[in-house]
C-alpha cells in the first residue's frame, strides 16, 4: 500500500493554498453562523455518510453536482465509515488505515478525499467532515473495530486531518451516531478534537453529532471546542417534537447555534419498519421548518438511499428501496432549498422563535404550529403544517401596515394575501388555501414599508 507517515502527508497539504468559500464563526450573539466576512450563513446540509467509501469520482461529480444545484450548501460524510469503512476499499480499492492503525493513514484513500474536498469548494459547498463513525471509538453496536483505544490514537489522527484540511472548507463533526457511555469516550473525543484544532490552528467549526433522541449539549455544551449544538430528532416516528430539543438547547449557557444533524430521512422506513410505512417529503418538511422556527441555525436534510449509496449491487440497509441515483430526484431533496430562500429573503441574524405570536393553540404532533420573527418584530413566518387557521397576535409586529403572504413549502412560491392596517390589540384569523395531511404553507407577515419583495426572493 502507498502511504505516507503523518506528520509528511499533512505537512505537504498543508502548503498548498486553496481558494474556496470563505471560513465560518458563530455570529456575535451565538445563535447562529457566519461567514469570516460577516454575512450571515444559513446551514442546509445534505446527508452522505459513505460517500467516501462507496463512490467514484464520476459518480461524486453526479451526486455534488445536484445537490449544489438544488441549494445545499454543505455535505456531511465520513471519513472512517460506518459500514465496514475499515475492511472494505473503496471504489478504487483503497482502504483508509494501513493494518488498522490511525498513525499510518493510506494517501492513496485520502486522495480521493482531497479530490472530493476540492470539488466541494469549486461548487461552493462546504464539508461537514466527520474523522470516524463513533463504532471506531464505542462499539456498542455496528462493526468497528475500537481502533481509537487510547487517547494518543485519537489526537494523531485528529492532528492529521487538521493539518491536511487546514485551509480547506471545513466543518468538523464529531460523534457519528454514538454517546459517550463511559469516561474514556469523553476522554477520547476531547483528544480528537483537540488534535483537529491543533492542526488546523484552531480555523474550523467544531460539533458532535450524537445518536438518535440526543444532543452533543448533554455531553459537552461547555468544552471550549464544540462551537454549536448537534442532535439528532431520528427516526422511530413522524412529528418527533425536535422543536423541544431544540428549545432546550436555545436555552442554555454559554449561548450557542442548534442544530437538527439528523431528523427523519426520507424514503426511511418509520421506526425502521417498512410495515409502519415510509418517511415522505411531507414528514422531512415538517421536521424542517418546526426546528428552524424554534431556533436552530439550519438543517440538515437526508434521504436513506442516499446516504448509503444504496444500488442492487449493495446490501439494502435498513429496507433501502431506491437506487441512489433516481432518489436524488425525489420531492423533499427539492424542497429543503426552498426554507433556505425564505429565511434567506429576510434579515437572518438575530431572528427569535416567538410562539406568543400565536392566539390560537399551537397544537401537538402533527398540527403543531411554530412561529418566528425579526429581532425588531417588522417580519413574522408562521408554519402551519395542516392547513388550518392561525390566530395572530398582531400587535407583537412593529409595523402599522402590514403585507400579508402565503408561503408554499412544496414550490417555494409566495401568494400575496393583502395589507393590514395594525392597531394596538389587533387579534387577526388566517386560513391557509388548502387544508389537510400535506398541506403545509407559512404565513408571512411583514412590514409593508420595509419588504417590498415576496418572501423567498430577494435578501
Amino acid at each position: 500500500m502507498n502511504y505516507l507517515p503523518l506528520a509528511v502527508a499533512a505537512t505537504l497539504l498543508a502548503t498548498i493554498s486553496y481558494a474556496g468559500p470563505p471560513g465560518l464563526r458563530v455570529s456575535p450573539d451565538g445563535r447562529a453562523l457566519v461567514r469570516d466576512d460577516g454575512r450571515p450563513f444559513f446551514y442546509l446540509a445534505d446527508t452522505a455518510w459513505e460517500l467516501f467509501h462507496r463512490l467514484t469520482r464520476q459518480q461524486a461529480e453526479t451526486y455534488l453536482a445536484d445537490r449544489a444545484a438544488k441549494g445545499f450548501n454543505v455535505i456531511q460524510a465520513v471519513v472512517l465509515a460506518e459500514y465496514d469503512g475499515l475492511g472494505t476499499p473503496n471504489a478504487y480499492g483503497h482502504l483508509p488505515l494501513v493494518d488498522m492503525d490511525p498513525n499510518r493513514p493510506n494517501q492513496a484513500y485520502f486522495e480521493f478525499v482531497d479530490w472530493v474536498v476540492d470539488r466541494c469548494e469549486q461548487l461552493d459547498l462546504y464539508l461537514a467532515m466527520l474523522p470516524t463513525w463513533g463504532d471506531k471509538i464505542n462499539k456498542e453496536w455496528g462493526i468497528g473495530p475500537e481502533v481509537f483505544n487510547t487517547p494518543g490514537k485519537a489526537y494523531s489522527f485528529g492532528r492529521f486531518l487538521g493539518q491536511r484540511y487546514r485551509n480547506r472548507s471545513i466543518i468538523w463533526v464529531l460523534g457519528g451516531d454514538r454517546i459517550p457511555r463511559r469516561p474514556i469516550h469523553i476522554e477520547l473525543w476531547r483528544a480528537m478534537a483537540r488534535g483537529l484544532q491543533d492542526g488546523d490552528g484552531g480555523s474550523h467549526l467544531i460539533t458532535f453529532h450524537p445518536m438518535g433522541g440526543c444532543s452533543s449539549s448533554q455531553f459537552f455544551h461547555g468544552e471550549q471546542w464544540l462551537a454549536f449544538n448537534m442532535l439528532q430528532s431520528g427516526h422511530s416516528r413522524p412529528d418527533t417534537p425536535n422543536w423541544q430539543m431544540i428549545e432546550a438547547d436555545y436555552e442554555l449557557k454559554p449561548t450557542k447555534p442548534v442544530i437538527d444533524g439528523e431528523p427523519c430521512y426520507e424514503d426511511h422506513p418509520i421506526n425502521w419498519d417498512p410495515k409502519q410505512g415510509w418517511f415522505t417529503d411531507y414528514d422531512v418538511r415538517k421536521a424542517a421548518y418546526r426546528s428552524v422556527f424554534a431556533g436552530a441555525c439550519g438543517h440538515t436534510y437526508g434521504c436513506h438511499d442516499i446516504w448509503q449509496f444504496w444500488e442492487p449491487s449493495h446490501k439494502p440497509i435498513s429496507a433501502a428501496r431506491t437506487r441512489w441515483q433516481e432518489a436524488l430526484q425525489l420531492p423533499g431533496a427539492s424542497q429543503m432549498p426552498y426554507l433556505r430562500r425564505l429565511i434567506e429573503s429576510r434579515p437572518m441574524l438575530g431572528r427569535l422563535p416567538d410562539q406568543s405570536l400565536l392566539a390560537s393553540p399551537a397544537g401537538q404532533g402533527p398540527s403543531h404550529v411554530r412561529a418566528t420573527r425579526a429581532p425588531d418584530a417588522s417580519y413574522a413566518f408562521v408554519y402551519i403544517p395542516d392547513g388550518n387557521s392561525v390566530t395572530v397576535n398582531m400587535n407583537k409586529l412593529s409595523a402599522t401596515v402590514i403585507s400579508s403572504w402565503w408561503y408554499d413549502p412544496r414550490t417555494g412560491k409566495a401568494q400575496r394575501i393583502g395589507i393590514i392596517a395594525n392597531q394596538p390589540g389587533l387579534v387577526q384569523t388566517f386560513s391557509p388555501p388548502t387544508k389537510g395531511p400535506g398541506n403545509d404553507w407559512v404565513l408571512v407577515l411583514d412590514d409593508a414599508s420595509r419588504y417590498t419583495s415576496p418572501p423567498g426572493q430577494g435578501g
